[in-house]
């Protein structure tokens, strides 16, 4: 089950690293959209864009580099989190223009920004869905341990966290 989660985490990144990417290099052009308010938020398209590229590029570099899978896992679920708050709210104010969550990307790659939104929300929903899996995964996991260490089955490492499966 560990190599699967890793496989998950990694891919997790992968896609954080495309969509960040995606919305740095956007946010750099001069499409005269970027300059134009968002919605939720009161900042220019271009400085969510930059600000959002940011954090996925960060919680990428997590994904890739850190070994951890708790906080890998809890990283892409508060991202994921935000990202369907976020969503939500533009439902709640009826904003209905489909995401630009690419950037200018779609356009450079002829995709409908139809399609480049179904993308995004199915991509949203692998991290929120795979991430929160993950985390009851590894919950689970540290529950058997403690109770093993309980039972005295098994010594504490004497570490403030286990690696559970590494």
């Amino acid at each position: 089950m560990m190599k699967i989660i890793r496989i998950y985490v990694y891919f997790a990144g992968v896609l954080l690293l495309i969509t960040s990417l995606a919305k740095l290099v956007s946010s750099s052009g001069s499409a005269r959209v970027l300059e134009n308010t968002e919605p939720i938020f009161g900042m220019t398209f271009r400085h969510v864009f930059w600000l959002v590229g940011t954090i996925e590029l960060l919680v990428a570099l997590v994904c890739f580099f850190w070994k951890r899978v708790g906080l890998q896992a809890g990283l892409v679920a508060w991202l994921a989190t935000s990202f369907l708050i976020y969503h939500l709210g533009l439902i709640l104010i009826s904003y209905h223009t489909p995401c630009s969550c690419m950037g200018n990307l779609t356009e450079a790659l002829h995709i409908s920004a139809k399609t480049a939104d179904l993308a995004m929300k199915i991509i949203l929903a692998f991290l929120f869905i795979g991430s929160y899996a993950t985390l009851f995964w590894h919950w689970r996991q540290h529950r058997q341990v403690e109770g093993r260490i309980q039972n005295d089955e098994i010594k504490p490492t004497g570490s403030s966290e286990m690696e559970i499966g590494s």
